[in-house]
């Protein structure tokens, strides 16, 4: 794909603020500085991008988020308030090997994701 100020300007939305946003979201904040952008414009940016590997899209077919940091971690879904959390405890490699012996093939890539309630919310209740 070729370059694109537009494009620019999505990868700037993902960085700035590291809240892992929707679609929608990414399309609201891009707006901001491109009014005339479309949301198909916004999807198929955060597309490529994920096909090309500058971003991951994280979380339930129909309620995606997006990742600007592509490095080895996990995310915390807090199921009262939506928010996401990047996780970077470490996770030990036997998980990864008892997998592969249970399915008896070669894992080259997992997805761990967490729910529960975030800080806040526990917070709140109190």
């Amino acid at each position: 794909m070729k370059h694109s100020t537009k494009r620019d300007a999505i990868c700037e939305v993902l960085g700035a603020k590291r809240d892992h946003p929707t679609a929608d979201m990414v399309y609201e904040r891009v707006r901001e500085k491109y009014p005339e952008i479309s949301l198909a414009t916004v999807y198929r940016n955060l597309a490529q991008l994920c096909a090309e590997g500058k971003i991951v899209k994280i979380g339930a077919t129909g309620r995606e988020r997006y990742d600007i940091d592509t490095s080895n971690h996990t995310h915390f879904f807090c199921d009262e308030c939506g928010d996401v959390y990047d996780v970077f405890c470490p996770l030990t490699l036997n998980g990864y090997k008892n997998a592969e012996n249970e399915v008896g093939g070669e894992i080259t890539s997992a997805s761990i994701t967490f729910h529960g309630i975030c800080r806040q919310c526990l917070a709140a209740k109190k």
